[in-house]
């Protein structure tokens, strides 16, 4: 089967998924944005940047934003492979930077369930660990993800994973 051939799986090889800090990336900031009415469709255009939507997405939120340190980056990496470990989704890349995580996770269920369990165990283990206190919001809501259906789609998230990212982070 040739890369332009129908494919009629209901699941993708895999998935890019990222999950994000909680208030490290509001809509109507510079980078632009999506959001689940319209504006996450493939081709569509983001949200353009807005000062005073930015502004206003700040006043709205619950807390500061959350940006992790190494010790936390390390907790929440060993969190998503257990949970692949654990139900058996084939974990192809994982990166966790600052404020956000990548992975390229291959499995045959909806990638919304992987994102939540991604993010409840992560939470868990920060916790577990004295890292995150019962009242710090640590994740934004949903999660970005991206099916991967062929190959070189794959190849493509595992290499922007591991090697896209910019500098490898200190562990401070």
């Amino acid at each position: 089967m040739t890369d332009f051939e129908w494919d009629d799986n209901e699941f993708p090889l895999a998935y890019l998924i990222t999950i994000r800090t909680y208030g490290t990336w509001l809509h109507g900031d510079e980078r632009g944005s999506v959001d689940r009415h319209g504006k996450n469709i493939y081709g569509t255009s983001r949200i353009a940047p807005n000062a005073r939507f930015s502004k206003h997405m700040k006043q709205n939120t619950h807390g500061p934003e959350f940006l992790l340190n190494g010790r936390q980056r390390a907790i929440i990496e060993a969190a998503i492979c257990e949970v692949c470990a654990v139900r058996g989704y084939n974990l192809r890349a994982i990166n966790v930077r600052t404020n956000h995580a990548h992975s390229v996770v291959a499995a045959k269920i909806r990638p919304e369930r992987i994102i939540n369990a991604f993010k409840a165990n992560s939470t868990r283990e920060l916790r577990a660990n004295g890292l995150v206190d019962d009242g710090t919001s640590v994740w934004s809501r949903g999660g970005s993800r991206r099916y991967l259906w062929k190959s070189h789609h794959v190849d493509a998230g595992i290499n922007y994973v591991l090697y896209g990212q910019g500098d490898d982070l200190p562990n401070f």
